[in-house]
């Protein structure tokens, strides 16, 4: 079952503009262009860089990681330039109340 876990206020994040977060061990790149959230796993799958630092192309929903330069789709998590070639995770965001919420695979216990 997935958590929902409140990141950041709508206010806090500016369009074209990503911040991380970190949720428990996990690290995510919240991602907002316009009035759409996205999130998305914050370490590049070909290196231990963090996205939430790259240049994010809003025409093409991409992230781009600032060391090497590969981009990565906000929608699916895909690499779409090399040198990666892994994805890298995406989670659903939901806002409510001007709050920002990403869904986290949940605690099975």
């Amino acid at each position: 079952m997935n958590k929902l876990v409140r990141v950041a206020a709508v206010d806090d994040i500016e369009s074209g503009q990503a911040k991380q977060v970190t949720v428990d061990d996990t690290k995510i790149a919240v991602v907002r262009i316009d009035d759409t959230f996205h999130a998305i796993g914050d370490q590049c799958s070909h290196a231990n860089y963090s996205l939430s630092e790259g240049e994010i192309d809003c025409d093409e929903s991409t992230l781009e990681c600032w060391k090497h330069g590969a981009q990565f789709s906000l929608l699916d998590g895909e690499p779409q330039t090399l040198p990666a070639t892994a994805p890298v995770p995406v989670y659903d965001v939901e806002v409510a109340a001007g709050e920002v919420f990403v869904s986290l695979p949940g605690d099975d216990s």
